[in-house]
């Protein structure tokens, strides 16, 4: 197996349900989201990907659907109230918006949708809130 890695930036909110400290305030991170790509075997030119591909494909998707919005889970309690306040810069998701649980559904839900068709697969994606805090899923 061979992979190709690009990453890409964005400023996005959320708020986590649960936590003991300070992350469960309103709040945001200029993310920096790695993905490593990967095939069984090159291309005919010797790429696993070209990282054009990545980028149109993973980037432009973080671009159009998380990039200065607002990560919600479905059950926030505090879901109703922002609606009513801010509901076209939210971003409801199916899991409380950790960068553990934003890199799990990136890699389990978004990758094999944006990457069909390409014979690849997104193996590995990182998560950076800040540049001291990172987390990681790998497929």
């Amino acid at each position: 197996m061979i992979t190709a890695e690009r990453y890409h930036d964005i400023s996005c909110g959320h708020r986590v349900v649960g936590h003991e400290g300070k992350c469960r305030f309103l709040h945001g991170h200029n993310y920096r989201i790695h993905f490593e790509v990967a095939a069984e075997e090159l291309d005919e030119i010797g790429r696993v990907l070209d990282f054009s591909v990545i980028k149109e494909k993973l980037c432009m998707w973080l671009e159009d659907h998380y990039d200065h919005k607002f990560l919600i889970w479905s059950n926030d309690p505090m879901l109703e109230e922002l609606q009513k306040l801010t509901a076209e810069s939210l971003v409801i998701v199916p899991f409380n918006p950790t960068a553990e649980n934003i890199a799990k559904h990136l890699v389990e839900v978004v990758a094999p949708q944006q990457l069909q068709g390409t014979s690849c697969r997104l193996i590995r994606c990182k998560v950076e809130e800040t540049q001291k805090c990172s987390a990681t899923y790998k497929k």
